[in-house]
């Protein structure tokens, strides 16, 4: 059992975890093209993540960006450029792609956001591994 505390939501819901890590979400409550986003570890040091569901996948990033270390969502669980379905960075306007997080414009253009490991599960939940 995972004694670090309950990963949020933006609805403050804890999550659970199980033998492969923390659950954050239902796969089904996470539209495809859009993102949400999830509190670790609440207090000094806690991490921001948030994921993102494409073409069925599920992708996970630490919310940080690459330029300043600057929160990217402006709102929550608003990652998602509504131009161009890309990861956007509301203070820079820096766009990633979903698939490897590569910073493709922007002051950050050339770096990555920073990947966490995700999965959907049997049970259709995303799942943080090794959380």
């Amino acid at each position: 059992m995972n004694d670090a505390a309950p990963a949020r939501g933006a609805t403050g819901a804890a999550s659970t975890s199980t033998a492969a890590g923390r659950v954050l979400c239902r796969l089904d409550e996470l539209e495809d093209g859009q993102a949400k986003g999830f509190t670790l570890d609440e207090g000094p040091g806690g991490r921001e993540i948030f994921v993102v569901r494409e073409d069925g996948r599920v992708f996970g990033y630490l919310n940080a960006c690459p330029h300043l270390g600057s929160p990217l969502n402006w709102q929550d669980d608003r990652f998602i450029s509504d131009d161009s379905g890309l990861i956007l960075c509301a203070t820079h306007g820096a766009l990633f792609e979903i698939e490897d997080g590569a910073c493709v414009s922007g002051p950050c253009a050339g770096q990555a956001l920073e990947a966490v490991p995700v999965t959907v599960d049997a049970e259709g939940r995303v799942v943080l591994i090794g959380d």
